[in-house]
């Protein structure tokens, strides 16, 4: 009884009957509250919870969970690291805004051990084997052109209007990204709602010119301009005809690695790779890309070694 009115006294006191209250109730007290999820995100959070999550756990008092039980599941939900992750932030924000109202004393469910990530082999295309590409995409070239050289997410460059491009400043300014989400592209703002303005090669912006309407820049595979193109590699698709005559297999994502690839090959810097691609920080692109970079560490080798001999004589 002291101690009860000791945690009562210093606003720590846990009522043990709250923590009777279900998974279900708080998640989905927890879901409505995220009003600044963007559309695709919210498909795949909405997805993993009505999936994995509510299945699992919804009829457990949030009290009654352990964080071995917690772990054995992430463990089991299979080798998709993405949607463990995603299962994982979904039941650590509950636990913890149930801790915050003080339903339950810990996060059992914080920094759980994730799979480990199944890393792909990046495909980067010289500047010979993009021309070849684009001239094999026909009139969707200057789609794989803008990608290869600009490094835009296919979304970014999906959402892409006229008044974006400006051909005699040789700039892009991305303020849009157009998902497709349950069938339907939606345009919103681009990942992580962080806009931004980047230069292309002159070369870029003389085949731009001319090809910059008002609305949508590219238009969709039938040519038309009220909807945004769709990222489609099924056996129809423009990009997938065009590969069919390559000798190498990628998807536009790789576009976007050829374009960091090609940026560092030309001399670019991390700081530089980073505001291009619109990454938070320049650690998170030496974290992506770090094999690209093995060459200036060369370089650092190489210049150490010169200023010894010069400093030593």
């Amino acid at each position: 009884m002291n101690s009860v009115e000791v945690s009562k006294s210093e606003g720590n006191y846990v009522d043990p009957t709250a923590g009777k209250v279900t998974i279900r109730e708080l998640g989905e007290a927890w879901i409505s509250r995220q009003v600044h999820w963007e559309p695709s995100y919210r498909r795949s959070m909405e997805s993993s919870w009505n999936t994995h999550v509510l299945p699992k756990w919804g009829k457990w008092p949030v009290a009654s969970i352990t964080r071995s039980e917690l772990q054995s599941w992430i463990a089991g939900i299979g080798k998709s690291r993405s949607t463990a992750s995603r299962c994982a932030t979904i039941m650590s924000s509950i636990l913890r805004d149930a801790v915050d109202d003080q339903i339950i004393h810990s996060n059992r469910a914080a920094n759980l051990s994730l799979p480990s990530k199944q890393e792909q082999p990046r495909v980067y295309l010289n500047h010979h084997q993009v021309e070849a590409f684009a001239e094999a995409a026909g009139d969707k070239g200057l789609v794989v052109l803008t990608l290869a050289y600009t490094g835009l997410r296919w979304g970014e460059l999906a959402g892409l209007h006229g008044p974006d491009i400006d051909v005699t400043g040789r700039r892009i300014s991305v303020n849009r990204n157009a998902v497709e989400v349950g069938g339907k592209i939606i345009v919103g703002t681009p990942k992580n709602h962080e806009l931004r303005t980047l230069r292309i090669p002159q070369f870029l912006a003389d085949e731009l010119k001319g090809n910059v309407p008002e609305g949508i820049v590219f238009p969709n595979s039938k040519g038309n301009y009220a909807q945004p193109p769709r990222a489609s590699e099924k056996s129809r698709s423009w990009f997938k005809n065009a590969l069919d005559k390559m000798d190498f297999r990628l998807t536009p994502h790789d576009l976007r690695h050829t374009a960091a690839s090609l940026a560092v090959s030309s001399g670019a810097n991390v700081k530089a790779v980073q505001r291009m691609l619109g990454h938070k920080s320049a650690a998170m692109t030496l974290d992506v890309y770090s094999d690209l970079f093995d060459s200036d560490l060369e370089l650092v080798a190489d210049s150490l070694d010169a200023a010894r001999a010069k400093a030593l004589g």
